[in-house]
C-alpha cells in the first residue's frame, strides 16, 4: 500500500469510527505551514484550507502548542473568528483535533468535525489520540524507512526547520520575556516583511543570540 493510501485508509477510518461528520490528517512543510494531505470529504479539505490562509484554527494551535485543542460549538467560540465563521457557513459546529508527535516534535494534526455542536467526552479524545498514534507510527516508518519519497523528504524538511524555530523562539521568549505563541507570530511577521522563509529568520535569531556581546 502506497504511504498516501494508508494515510487516506486511517482518515476515513477514524471518519466511520467516531460517527462523526468528517476527520483529516494535516501535514507541516520546510515553512511549517499545514498541508491537507488526506480527507474524509472536499468540505474537510475546504476548512483545512481555509486554517492555513487564516493562520488560525483548532489544527493550528494543535500544531503549535503540541496539544489537544477541541470545540465544542463553534458559533459561541471566539477563539478563531474568521475560521469559526466560515466553518459556521458550512455547518461546521464542532472539531477535536490532535496533533501528530515525532521526537517530541509535531509535525501534523489529526482533526474531526461534527455538524452539530458537540461536547467532546474523555472517551473520544482517547480514541482520537489512539488514531493519532497510529498515524504517528505511520509518519515514523515513512522518515526512517529507506525508500525516500516526496513526502518523507517533505517531513524531513520539516522537523529540520521545526528544531531551529524552536530555538528560536526559545531566544525571543528569554529576551523578550514574550509567551511562545507572541515569539512565533513574531518570527513569521518578520519573515512575511522581509519575504523570506521562516527557517531562515529564525537561523538568524539563532545565531545572532549565540555571538558574544
Amino acid at each position: 500500500m502506497r504511504i498516501e493510501d494508508a494515510m487516506r485508509e486511517i482518515v476515513h477510518t477514524t471518519h466511520s469510527m467516531f460517527a462523526v461528520d468528517g476527520a483529516g490528517l494535516m501535514l507541516a512543510d520546510r515553512e511549517q505551514h499545514l498541508r491537507s494531505v488526506a480527507a474524509s470529504d472536499e468540505r474537510f479539505a475546504h476548512l483545512e484550507d481555509l486554517q492555513v490562509r487564516h493562520q488560525e484554527g483548532p489544527c493550528i494551535e494543535a500544531f503549535d502548542t503540541k496539544e489537544l485543542i477541541g470545540a465544542v460549538d463553534l458559533e459561541r467560540d471566539d477563539r478563531w473568528p474568521r475560521f469559526s465563521e466560515a466553518a459556521v457557513q458550512r455547518q461546521v459546529r464542532a472539531v477535536l483535533a490532535s496533533p501528530l508527535p515525532y521526537n517530541q516534535d509535531a509535525v501534523g494534526v489529526v482533526a474531526v468535525l461534527s455538524e452539530r455542536r458537540r461536547p467532546w467526552s474523555p472517551a473520544n479524545e482517547l480514541a482520537l489520540l489512539a488514531f493519532t498514534d497510529l498515524a504517528a507510527l505511520l509518519i515514523a516508518s515513512i522518515i526512517q524507512g529507506e525508500q525516500q519519497s516526496e513526502l518523507a523528504g517533505q517531513l524531513q524538511g520539516a522537523l529540520t526547520s521545526r528544531q531551529v524555530i524552536e530555538q528560536a523562539k526559545g531566544v525571543l521568549i528569554g529576551t523578550q520575556g514574550v509567551s511562545a505563541r507572541t515569539a512565533y507570530e513574531q518570527l513569521r511577521s518578520r519573515a512575511r516583511s522581509e519575504r523570506r522563509k521562516l527557517a531562515a529568520v529564525c537561523a538568524d535569531v539563532v545565531q545572532a543570540a549565540a555571538r558574544p556581546p
